[in-house]
């Protein structure tokens, strides 16, 4: 039993509460844990086809899982051609949104989680191309799709219209799946992984998050995993103050941000006019 749908990405678009509102529709079983991360190499793809079957419980019109490290072309090359040599009919969702407003959320659970230590610039503009800069250049993950998907099996979504338009997106996705467009649930009206909310845990923290009690959270349903993961590491972390980039860094993040940004627009012709690109 085998997914023929992929959520591809990308990171901090949204993912995570599509996965959430697919899953409420009765014709679409989506993974109980998401980002199985099967088509990375380095995660994993050497558990085999057997595991992969294994994360897949219930047979439906659409079966489907959400990774968005399948849109990290720097530092997981080679993820289409996997996923096409199993997956070759499969459709794709790619969820996008501001590049760098989805740089900073990236950053904040980077940050949050103790991964990342450097301040806001330092991290966005290390080098030419970095894990930020390089998950924000939609159309530069795109090709490497096209080189093996037909355009009319990826779907290409703006984060900003799954949250402020969240009925007639999840029509046009269930269209695009060829599931009953009318499904409703007050379901779909739910947020997932806001990130303001995120706080960075202290030492101890950290300690519990990498201990069998914190991994273990990751195997409860959303629902559950994320208010308890809230209650626990609450008192071992502190909130986060959003930080801001300066003029100069913004105008430099454009610079590397626009040629990808027009290609985008002009492929999907989509005009994301709230983009501040």
């Amino acid at each position: 039993m085998l997914p023929n749908l992929i959520i591809i990405g990308g990171m901090k678009c949204g993912t995570t509460s599509l996965h959430y509102y697919l899953s409420q529709h009765p014709e679409i079983s989506m993974s109980r844990h998401k980002e199985l991360d099967f088509f990375v190499e380095s995660m994993n793809w050497n558990r085999g086809v057997s595991w992969y079957e294994s994360q897949f419980r219930r047979k439906t019109n659409v079966i489907g899982e959400a990774s968005p490290n399948y849109t990290c072309r720097l530092y997981f090359p080679g993820v289409p051609e996997r996923m096409h040599k199993l997956l070759p009919d499969a459709k794709l969702i790619y969820l996008v949104r501001d590049p760098i407003e989805r740089m900073v959320a990236h950053y904040l659970h980077n940050y949050s989680g103790g991964v990342e230590n450097r301040n806001l610039e330092e991290a966005f503009l290390d080098g030419n191309m970095n894990r930020y800069l390089d998950r924000s250049l939609y159309y530069h993950q795109l090709c490497s799709y096209l080189e093996y998907y037909r355009p009319d099996q990826i779907l290409i979504i703006p984060s900003e219209k799954l949250r402020t338009d969240t009925l007639n997106i999840l029509r046009k996705i269930f269209d695009f799946l060829h599931v009953d467009t009318h499904h409703r649930t007050w379901r779909y009206r739910s947020k997932r992984h806001k990130t303001a909310r995120k706080r960075r845990k202290n030492r101890l923290g950290n300690k519990i998050a990498q201990s069998f009690v914190g991994n273990g959270l990751t195997y409860l349903p959303p629902q559950i995993r994320w208010p308890l993961e809230g209650a626990l590491y609450f008192p071992f972390s502190h909130p986060i103050q959003r930080p801001k980039l300066s003029e100069t860094a913004q105008l430099e993040l454009k610079s590397r941000l626009q040629g990808d940004v027009e290609k985008l627009r002009s492929y999907t012709g989509y005009s994301f006019a709230n983009w501040n690109i």
